[in-house]
């Protein structure tokens, strides 16, 4: 840990708070560094040299507190972590922007690894991949098996015409980063909107599960805790699903700079994973491919919006300048997955 604090945290302020909101749990001096890897929130491991925590801020430079809900993520991990869902415990909750500069939560720090690649999960082997994937699967049928009313979240969202306001959302996303002429896109948001299924009763939804936002550890590669619930809300459970069986779909793209887990030896198929969720949740995952092709549709739209951002010298880092050309690949996907059924 560098006796630098990183952007976004100040250690000695966060220490302040602490001992006058939770006194005795920090026992020395704290120091911090950033968890890469997020998308939007910022994630700190915090210490005292002793004990460990997680702490969630939005990012720099934020104007719009809705965008980016502490509360929100607080209140999902609080009310779950009574339940056999894996969440870390949730330790305290500041809405005062004056002690770091933004809202923030602090939890419990949990020991595991968020596997990103279809590279990383190779260390494994096959049988512990296979079998880790199984849990992942398992761990979201333990998510939508929580009735939302009994642990408190019976308002967390609204589940009607959820499918229809998601696909008019990210419609709208895409019409704010029209910069070019992108073959395809639009074909496939009518026809997702032509066949909107019925959706079963609602849950709570993650809405961006997949193998990296969970930690995997232990000597039998059990789920730790599901992270970044920042999208989560009531909804059509089958939409976490299908992104999750887009992100175990072959790309067919090497050294992309977005990839997905399918490529690792031992990977079970998205067929496999679809028919694991069925006899486990009881619930018709007959549609599934409507919900597979919305998640391609959505992706195109988020890697459209980095490519629009690059053009106007708006993204830093590596990759960026790649994205662009993935985006019809994702466009490609999601009318082959539609169209196939």
């Amino acid at each position: 840990m560098s006796s630098v604090h990183p952007p976004g945290l100040d250690p000695e302020q966060l220490r302040g708070h602490l001992d006058r909101e939770r006194p005795g749990l920090v026992s020395g001096p704290l120091s911090a560094r950033l968890i890469e890897g997020g998308r939007s929130n910022l994630t700190y491991a915090v210490t005292d040299g002793r004990s460990r925590w997680v702490v969630r801020r939005p990012p720099l430079g934020h104007v719009l507190a809705t965008a980016h809900d502490m509360k929100r993520e607080f209140r999902v991990i609080s009310a779950l972590h009574p339940t056999n869902v894996p969440v870390p415990e949730p330790l305290l909750l500041c809405e005062d922007d004056s002690v770091i500069g933004s809202p923030f939560y602090v939890m419990e720090f949990v020991d595991g690894v968020p596997y990103r690649t279809a590279g990383e999960l190779a260390a494994l082997g096959p049988e512990r991949t296979r079998n880790a994937v199984f849990a992942l699967v398992d761990t979201l049928v333990a998510l939508h098996a929580v009735n939302p009313e009994a642990v408190g979240l019976g308002d967390f969202g609204r589940p009607e015409g959820f499918l229809d306001r998601q696909l008019r959302r990210w419609g709208k996303q895409l019409d704010a980063s029209r910069n070019r002429e992108l073959a395809g896109i639009d074909e496939l948001h009518a026809a997702l909107g032509r066949s909107l299924p019925d959706s079963p009763a609602p849950t709570v939804v993650h809405g961006d599960y997949r193998l990296d936002n969970v930690l995997i550890g232990g000597p039998d590669d059990r789920i730790k805790a599901i992270l970044d619930w920042e999208m989560s809300t009531l909804g059509d459970p089958l939409t976490d699903l299908g992104l999750l069986v887009m992100y175990s779909s072959e790309l067919g793209l090497p050294d992309s700079p977005v990839s997905t887990t399918a490529g690792a030896a031992g990977h079970p198929s998205a067929r496999e994973i679809v028919e694991r969720y069925a006899a486990g949740s009881g619930r018709d995952t007959s549609a599934i491919a409507w919900y597979t092709a919305f998640a391609w549709f959505k992706l195109a739209v988020i890697l459209e919006g980095i490519h629009y951002r690059y053009t106007l010298g708006q993204t830093v880092g590596a990759g960026f300048d790649r994205i662009g050309d993935l985006v019809p690949v994702f466009i490609e996907h999601g009318l082959t997955t539609l169209q196939e059924g």
